[in-house]
């Protein structure tokens, strides 16, 4: 089942999209046309390449709500090439702007396109097709007159899914009701909604602290509840955004709430749910917030947590986010740990490339597939651009493309699988009659492109 990523606020932090780059234009079979020439020599364009499919990361944009509604995007087309050697324009490239820390995925294989975590950074998710030569390129010492050109390639198309992770200093985690939304409206200009009962955050909350000289973002992560990195409750589709942050905030309340929960064993089950998740998680450095200590039941399990964090070597914090107790003291000291977090990470990057182009596997392998007797599929991304991008109407593009496919190891890779002549083999949309040809090896100098 696909997920629900409308509403929720405005946040949408996944979506899946089909993207398609712009088709290749055909090249133009022409010949010079000039007084008293009465057969000039070949004078076809080139088609223009499709425009590109484009991601970039954009840091004025938050959230992935733009592509829950449209899922469809294409590149424009390039145009045809025209007689007097004028090539057809290139076609536009398509940009979408998606939110820094986005991770863009191959639907169907699963695998890491590109991870935007830098600002402006680019990748290319769709290429688009290659214009077709015109019959300029065709000339050979014996093929004076080509009367052929090659049609435009098509865009590459695939289904992408985009998953945002937050990029917050800090991350508010704990079980539901501890008052995370609380402490990020204390200390923030956040204003999250706030109620007092579970899931009342349905998804992350960003806010800028101001700590004098040092200021950090901290997100409020959605509760989590046993089982989470499971799937069970909320959790799952948030534990991802806890991945960036540098330090962790665990909110344990105090009071024990309406359950009368021990604090101390709500900390080990946030704990395994993290490690669960991420091994490395467990190891990130964190500090543990006792909230509500404001409540008269809170200060005797304020001290059993502060015994517990201090065995366990972990900065803790009694603080209440209803009166502001201990909180000036917590958002200076988690400033600071930030701070010096931030300065071990801080290496020089490496410039990034202005722009990334996704290639899936190589496409020169040659499979061959026996669909039933007598029938065979040949499959290869550039075989199957070769016959895409001739024109089957025309015999002389056709014994081209014959001598392409034969250079190419086609005719072998049909032998090796048991093919005979009068079987008929599939390539792209297009069906032939398996036939072996003569010894004619085509070095006339012809490029295979």
């Amino acid at each position: 089942m696909e997920r629900d990523t409308r509403g929720h606020g405005g946040f949408v932090d996944e979506a899946r999209i089909h993207v398609r780059g712009g088709d290749g234009g055909a090249g133009s079979a022409a010949f010079r046309r000039e007084a008293h020439v009465p057969k000039g020599g070949p004078a076809g364009g080139d088609g223009g390449k499709g425009g590109d499919v484009v991601l970039e990361a954009d840091p004025g944009l938050s959230t992935l709500l733009e592509y829950a509604y449209k899922r469809h995007f294409r590149a424009m087309r390039g145009t045809h090439g025209k007689g007097a050697h004028r090539d057809g324009a290139v076609g536009e490239d398509l940009v979408l702007r998606v939110p820094v820390g986005t991770i863009v995925r191959d639907d169907e294989t699963g695998d890491v396109i590109a991870d935007l975590s830098v600002p402006g950074q680019r990748v290319v998710v769709a290429r688009g097709g290659r214009g077709g030569r015109g019959n300029t390129h065709f000339v050979t010492p014996t093929r004076r007159a080509p009367t052929f050109a090659e049609l435009g390639e098509p865009g590459e198309e695939r289904w992408i899914t985009l998953e945002l992770k937050l990029l917050a200093d800090a991350a508010l985690v704990g079980l539901p009701s501890v008052g995370k939304s609380s402490i990020i409206a204390r200390i923030s200009a956040a204003r999250p909604k706030i109620a007092d009962y579970p899931f009342t955050t349905l998804v992350p909350n960003l806010g800028v602290v101001d700590a004098g000289e040092r200021s950090f973002v901290v997100a409020d992560v959605p509760g989590l509840i046993e089982g989470a990195s499971e799937g069970a409750g909320l959790g799952h589709g948030f534990l991802r955004h806890i991945e960036r942050s540098a330090l962790i905030l665990h909110v344990v309340d105090l009071s024990g709430g309406y359950e009368g929960r021990d604090p101390v064993a709500d900390i080990g089950v946030i704990d395994r749910e993290l490690a669960a998740h991420a091994s490395e998680l467990a190891k990130r450095p964190q500090v543990v917030v006792g909230n509500k200590v404001d409540l008269p039941e809170s200060r005797e399990n304020a001290a059993r947590v502060a015994t517990w964090c201090d065995q366990a070597g972990r900065p803790f914090f009694a603080v209440s986010a209803a009166t502001g107790e201990g909180i000036q003291e917590m958002v200076r000291a988690v400033a600071e740990r930030v701070h010096e977090l931030r300065e071990q990470a801080a290496v020089v990057p490496a410039e990034p490339p202005a722009v990334f182009v996704y290639e899936p596997p190589s496409e020169r392998v040659v499979e061959v597939v026996q669909e039933a007797p007598g029938e065979y599929r040949v499959r290869g991304g550039r075989i199957e651009r070769m016959v895409i991008m001739t024109d089957m109407q025309n015999d002389e593009a056709v014994a081209y493309l014959q001598r392409r496919l034969q250079r190419a190891g086609v005719e072998e890779a049909l032998r090796n699988a048991g093919a005979r002549p009068g079987d008929t083999v599939h390539i792209g949309p297009v069906s032939f009659e398996f036939e072996i040809p003569s010894d004619d090896r085509g070095t006339d100098g012809e490029d295979d492109g």
